[in-house]
């Protein structure tokens, strides 16, 4: 098995050496994205062929290598690759020291609001030297968010991130972005993106609308009114898609206008 890792990885540096790209205009020939919500905007930015390498769960990029999870990249792989600029998320999931085994450009995208979004995207367009690009997709962005319309009362809401654990949206993420900017207030204030909570704390709060997510996090969960311990909740409950909502890319102003939809018609 090792061997026939050794000649793929083989096989990957002599392609490495004989493709180029022009470089004429461009400031990198050969990206890495380890954090696939902003795998839309670089293909916005600057096309497909510069990019050379994604995680497995990076739909934007389909024929180029997969390097693993963003938690788990294949180092070894990406040093194949020979990349100039590795785009990688937060620091937990890519810590700094693991910056210095490669000799490309490291550019870190975690925003946790929607100003963060629109800044990151910014600092894109100017390290991929296509600085008009990025202005046009911010100026696109915020007349989409032009949509949302003013809520006559200010909805309390709580977002579950997954079931087992019960882990709720925090305070400093881009699912609390998403409500606010859409009109609600998220109860939880605690200061973690994600948020281990006990159900009791939930009754608690009793918010008007529950909404919880379907997805990779949230692997076909139980509606709330199924499950015993949520009978006493008389929240409006709203099944959300975990792509649209918990990935602080491009489609979060699309989820801002649908949660604005939903509160305005249900409130």
């Amino acid at each position: 098995m090792r061997i026939y890792k050794n000649i793929i990885i083989k096989s990957i540096l002599l392609i490495g050496t004989l493709c180029s790209f022009s470089s004429i205009g461009q400031a990198y020939e050969r990206i890495v994205i380890l954090y696939a919500p902003v795998s839309e905007i670089v293909k916005q930015l600057v096309g497909e062929k510069v990019v050379v390498g994604v995680t497995r769960t990076d739909l934007v990029f389909k024929k180029v290598y997969k390097v693993g999870s963003h938690l788990r990249p294949n180092l070894e792989l990406i040093k194949a690759i020979r990349p100039d600029l590795i785009i990688a998320g937060s620091k937990r999931a890519y810590p700094e020291k693991m910056e210095s085994r490669f000799s490309a450009d490291f550019f870190r995208y975690d925003p946790t609001s929607i100003e963060d979004i629109f800044k990151q995207i910014r600092q894109l367009g100017d390290l991929l030297q296509v600085q008009p690009k990025s202005e046009q997709i911010i100026t696109q962005l915020k007349n989409k968010l032009k949509q949302v319309q003013p809520l006559p009362d200010q909805p309390k809401v709580v977002y579950e991130i997954s079931e087992r654990p019960l882990r709720v949206a925090g305070k400093p993420s881009i699912m609390t972005a998403i409500i606010e900017y859409a009109g609600g207030l998220n109860m939880i204030d605690t200061n973690k993106k994600h948020v281990v909570i006990s159900t009791e704390i939930v009754v608690d709060i009793n918010p008007d609308f529950y909404i919880y997510q379907d997805g990779p996090m949230n692997k076909n969960p139980r509606p709330p009114i199924e499950r015993s311990y949520f009978k006493p909740l008389r929240s409006k409950i709203i099944l959300v898609d975990q792509y649209l909502f918990s990935r602080p890319g491009l489609n979060v102003i699309d989820a801002i206008v649908k949660l604005n939809q939903i509160f305005k018609e249900q409130l």
